[in-house]
Parts: C-alpha cells; structure tokens; sequence
C-alpha cells in the first residue's frame, strides 16, 4: 500500500529549489528551458507566472497539488544535474532527495526507477538528438525502433509518460526534415508518418486537442511521399477517430472517413482497407445512417476475409471488427446483435497492448446489457470498465463510462448504483 506524507514532500521540494538559490520564479523559467530542451510541447510554450504558480502550489502545505507526471520528468532532469552541470544520481544527491519527495507525494517505487531509467537513457542518448550532416539510414532506422517501441507500451504504460520518450523524436523528425529533399527520402517519411501519428494519439489522449490535431496533419503530409497509400490510411482512420472523440463533429470526421477509404483501397494492405471501413461504419452509425453503416460493415467483413499474415499492416482482423459490428448494432437499436458481437470482441483482447480498446468494449458491452434490461449486469462491466480505465488512462473509454451511467439515471435509487458511483468517484475523480 502507497502511503503519502504531503507536508514532508513539499517541504523537501522546497528545500531542494531553495539549496540552489531559486526564487518560485527562477525554478519556473529553469522547467520551462529543461522543457524546451526535451521537447515536452505542453510546457515548452507555457509562460513563467503559470508555472510559478503551480510551483507554489506544491510546496503549499495546505494544497493538494503534487507535480504530475510531465513535471516529474523535468524536475529529475533538472536535480539530477548539481549547479556545476555535472550528473549525480546516488544516495545524497538533489536527485536522490526529488525522489524520496515524490515518495512522500504518493508515487510508487517503480516510478523512481522509471525516472531513472529516463534521465540515464536521455544521458546516453543525448549525441542521437544532434542533427546530421546528412540524412543517416542508421540514424533513422534507429529513431522508428524506438517509436515502434513506445508504441507497444500503449495500455501498460500512463499516456504521458509514453509522449514524454516519444518528443524528442518528434523534434529529431523535425529536424530531419529541415535538411535537404529530406521529406522525399523513403524512410524518413515512414520514420515521421509513424512518429507524428503516434505523437497526436498521444496528444490526444492527454487532452491537448489542438497538438493532436496538428501532429494528425503533419502525419498525413508525411505519408503523402510514401508509395503504399495504406501508410496515409492508416493515419487518417486514426485522426478521424481522434476527430470525433476530440470535437464530435462528425461532419469533419465523416470527411476524414471518406479520404481514408479512399486511400485504403489504394494501398496495398487488407487490414487497413477493412479498418477504414469500420471507422466509416461508426461514422455513419452515429449519424444515424443505418443502411450506410451496414454496406460500410458488409464491405469491412468481406475485406476481413481476405487478410493474409503478412500483411504489415497487421493488428486489425475480424476480432476487432465484431467490436466496430457491436457499436453499429448498438446505434441501429439491435441490442442482442450488439451484445453477440461486443462479447466476441471483448473475449480476444487479453494482452496489455489491448486494454485501452478492452475499456472501450466493455463499457460499450454493458450498454448492450443495459438495453437488454440487465442494469445490474450492465454494472458489473461498467465496475471492470473503470478500473481498467484508470489503469490505461484511456479518454474514450472514460467518454463511454460517462455516457453509460448517464442512461442508468432511472435506477439511481439502487444500492448497484451507489456503489458504481463511488467507484467511479473513488477511482477516476477523486484519486
């Protein structure tokens, strides 16, 4: 069990920024520069008073705030290094004493470790950030391990923490680009297509709508120079969702739908084809075009059957097609198709790479149980929905649950009710 001693935390962040003779002000603008170094976009453009504020708050001992996961990791970059810049990690040290504070936060042990793990891998790896001379097949090889890397770490790892390895090779892409006929070169643009998507699911996820969306259309100009048009697909069936969940403008979404099946059925990769038109489906479920979301599905089910093992694409197949046939089926008013199709679904997502689309299903599952006339049963997934929600962090997912106990107001003198509620309390809002 996780104990906390807030007092003592902010008293030692205080004495760490005061050891070092720092003003709130002087601590502000030296998280702002570490930010800016490290590319965290979130805080590299925030101004100094806003950061000074919540730098008293955490030294206030009457506040509840604590330094979040983003300003974690800038504070162990920044204490990990003593005045005279060299690095210093073991017993004794400013880094040593930030993390016996977010200790006395609440943070767990493994997070130590995590941070750790990042201001040494940061060390190590601080010569890659550098620009080359040239473009480097190497280099760029090397950059999308690490993203495909972070990218299995989706549902195991806090959203945040996984934006936080991924910005500095955004910012390497950047770069990159900057160098001469870069943008054309075949691997850089794969390198960038697959960053920038990544980085605007991110972005997404930790509800900085505006980056989301612009790291979507810088995602989509990179894989315009690729060949295979099921790289552009794949970025646009994922920026329509993030458009949909982000602005719920379905119009906007529908308009993303459409390009991607067309690039879709361009490119060379069956999953992807069968993808875009699931997300069409939904599209067009949502907007209440039952007759389009079932020759949207029809086409998506005949695509399934054509998928092959080498595709490198790869991830999407009829398992996660019943999850998109289950939400059609929900906004169609078929709510037995729904919960078949939903349960099929939700019974072939067990690894961690699945729980943020296990949260999703569930909690789209207990609808389908609700609008069978099971409020209990609907409850009991909407249980197993929130705690895998606070695990993963998933924004879709906690959409759901909202809507979901939203529909349940009828039972709201039920003791089930009660208990969900404080649940959801307890662990998405309160915590």
């Amino acid at each position: 069990m996780i104990t906390t001693d807030r007092e003592s935390g902010a008293l030692l962040l205080r004495q760490l920024r005061e050891g070092r003779g720092w003003s709130w002000a002087d601590l502000a603008r030296a998280l702002r520069e570490t930010a800016r170094q490290l590319a965290v976009a979130p805080l590299m453009h925030r101004q100094v008073t806003s950061i000074q504020r919540t730098v008293a708050r955490w030294e206030s001992v009457s506040d509840r705030t604590s330094p979040g996961d983003r300003y974690q990791f800038l504070l162990a970059h920044l204490y990990a290094r003593t005045p005279a810049g060299g690095l210093t990690l073991g017993p004794g040290s400013d880094f040593d004493t930030l993390m016996e504070a977010f200790r006395h936060f609440g943070a767990p042990p493994e997070r130590a470790r995590q941070l750790v793990e990042l201001v040494s891998n940061g060390e190590a790896n601080a010569g890659s950030a550098l620009l080359p001379a040239k473009l480097d097949d190497g280099v760029i090889n090397g950059l999308h391990e690490s993203v495909r890397a972070i990218n299995k770490q989706v549902g195991s790892t806090p959203f945040v923490r996984l934006q936080l390895q991924l910005a500095p090779i955004v910012e390497s892409c950047r770069r990159l680009l900057q160098l001469d006929h870069a943008a054309a070169h075949p691997g850089l643009a794969l390198l960038t297509t697959d960053a920038y998507s990544l980085a605007g699911r991110l972005a997404f996820e930790t509800r900085d709508d505006e980056e989301a969306m612009r790291l979507y259309a810088d995602a989509t100009k990179a894989a315009g120079h690729l060949a295979d048009r099921s790289h552009r697909a794949a970025v646009r069936t994922s920026h329509t969702m993030v458009t949909l969940h982000a602005t719920d403008d379905l119009e906007a979404a529908r308009a993303i739908a459409r390009a991607a099946t067309v690039d879709a059925h361009r490119g060379s990769s069956y999953a992807i084809r069968a993808r875009a038109h699931a997300v069409h489906a939904e599209i067009c479920a949502r907007a209440s075009q039952p007759d389009s979301a079932a020759a949207a599905l029809n086409r998506a089910w005949k695509t399934v059957e054509q998928l092959t093992i080498d595709d490198p694409h790869g991830g999407f197949n009829a398992d996660r097609l019943n999850g998109f046939d289950g939400l059609c089926a929900l906004h169609a008013g078929d709510a037995r198709h729904a919960h078949d199709s939903l349960d099929r679904s939700i019974s072939t997502l067990r690894s961690s790479r699945d729980a943020v689309q296990r949260g999703i299903v569930s909690t789209d599952l207990a609808l389908a149980r609700l609008r069978l006339g099971d409020p209990a049963a609907c409850v009991d997934l909407l249980h197993q929905a929130v705690d895998i929600t606070a695990t993963t962090g998933g924004r879709v997912a906690a959409q759901r649950i909202k809507l979901a106990r939203r529909d349940l107001r009828p039972w709201r003198t039920e003791d089930f009710l009660a208990e969900l509620d404080d649940h959801i309390h307890d662990t998405l809002i309160g915590r």
